[in-house]
């Protein structure tokens, strides 16, 4: 067998992103067992583990690179602005997002759909509509905006107030007590919502709380009633015809453009998916990360059970990615080069993909049931559109030891007995062999 020869990663021309940390957790003692560790919250949600909260969203991605968003290539930095009207009202100097009328009206046209799948009728939707949609006076947002950060900053210290009393009592893990609105925040919602009477104003508190639609899943319609968001306010661009007069004395109408505040009434809000290798290993490896199903909690060996249902060859990919995080790799799922994973140094927005893998679960001979059976001509294939895309194509057999049993796979505890064979696969080129001979 060749000696591998081990290319270094190719860098990418233009960076725009910053290095942080390898892990979303402190190297230090301090930040481990004290304040600094910060415990992330994300759902289930059709098989896929889903991050809502902004806060951990930045956290999680920032500082190791997991996941994506859901709307982007890779950071979750999705924007309802016009990238060529943000570029042509730049002068305006209004931190707001810029759309155009016609992209307007098609949130306001989804907004008016998803109040009629709740029950309203017409003439309700449309003069909610109406009403929420009317242009707002720019000072009176800015006002808002500044009292919305005073009642936030006020909310915070009341919040880690309330936290340190209740760890006192308790102890220090304490888990958020369903209808206390301090850790559960859709508890003031659900309690006011009997007193909600008429249609019309059941019409404006549902557009008041009109919840962000994401596309990784099927949307309820009663999602809406049970979450509060903030409104969000935009710049619709607007023609409006004036008459001018000419030197003929002969009147003319002029279109012009001018930016209008609005409320927006269908947000999209993007979150942040987690592969399920990536999330178990937040939960198991770094314990910074608690899933959620159902609104409870999932052990771990709940959740090694769910994803090795969801995806079958979970076992197998989940230990070679625990293994390449280990050893200071960024995996990140292959299916886009029809391999299990890839590899990146330090992360993707730095390097290119390294190699492409295939993950193997074999016994101590090397034998077993692949997964993916290959015959000669299709690894060729694979390994030669690895190599067009400037990668190398490596195997990765996870050897069980002979006396391992079932049972024991029943738990994430059957990785300390495991042992990882790495095996980079070439391509010989007779050209090349010739060559070699002749200048030996």
């Amino acid at each position: 067998m060749a000696e591998a020869i081990f290319h270094p990663p190719r860098r990418k021309r233009r960076v725009y992103e910053s290095y942080n940390s390898p892990f979303p957790i402190s190297s230090t003692g301090e930040g481990i067992h004290g304040r600094d560790f910060q415990i992330c919250q994300a759902e289930i949600i059709n098989n896929n583990v889903i991050v809502k909260n902004p806060e951990d969203i930045e956290h999680l991605y920032s500082m190791g690179f997991f996941g994506k968003g859901i709307l982007s290539r890779s950071r979750p930095e999705y924007n309802i602005s016009d990238p060529m009207l943000v570029a042509k009202w730049q002068d305006v100097g209004l931190n707001m997002p810029i759309i155009s009328s016609k992209k307007y009206q098609r949130h306001v046209e989804w907004a008016k759909s998803l109040m009629r799948e709740q029950g309203l009728d017409d003439f309700t939707v449309d003069a909610a509509i109406l009403n929420y949609t009317q242009p707002v006076n720019l000072r009176e947002v800015e006002q808002n905006s500044e009292a919305e950060e005073t009642i936030k900053m006020e909310t915070a210290e009341d919040e880690s107030k309330h936290a340190v009393t209740s760890s006192e009592t308790n102890g220090d893990k304490v888990a958020g007590l369903e209808g206390d609105p301090f850790f559960d925040p859709l508890a003031e919602n659900d309690s006011n919502e009997s007193d909600v009477t008429g249609s019309k104003a059941l019409a404006e508190r549902h557009l008041a709380t009109l919840c962000p639609v994401s596309v990784h899943h099927s949307y309820k319609p009663e999602d809406c009633i049970n979450q509060d968001y903030n409104n969000e306010f935009v710049l619709v661009q607007e023609e409006e015809e004036e008459e001018e007069s000419n030197l003929c004395l002969k009147k003319e109408l002029v279109k012009k453009e001018r930016l209008v505040c609005r409320r927006n009434p269908f947000r999209i809000l993007e979150y942040l998916q987690l592969s399920l290798e990536e999330a178990f290993f937040l939960v198991y490896a770094l314990g910074c990360l608690s899933i959620y199903y159902n609104e409870a909690p999932l052990s771990i060996l709940k959740l090694w059970e769910v994803f090795s249902e969801a995806q079958p060859k979970f076992k197998a990919t989940y230990m070679a990615y625990h293994y390449f995080r280990s050893k200071g790799w960024v995996p990140k799922v292959g299916l886009k080069y029809g391999t299990d994973l890839l590899l990146y140094r330090k992360g993707p927005p730095f390097y290119h993909a390294s190699y492409s893998v295939i993950v193997e679960l074999v016994n101590s001979d090397f034998e077993g049931s692949p997964h993916r059976p290959f015959s000669w001509k299709s690894l060729s294939g694979l390994n030669r559109t690895t190599a067009n895309v400037s990668k190398e194509l490596m195997f990765c057999y996870l050897i069980q030891p002979p006396d391992m049993t079932a049972k024991e796979m029943l738990s994430p505890e059957c990785l300390k007995r495991i042992k990882v064979q790495e095996l980079i696969l070439n391509r010989w080129v007779s050209s090349h062999e010739r060559s070699e001979q002749e200048e030996l």
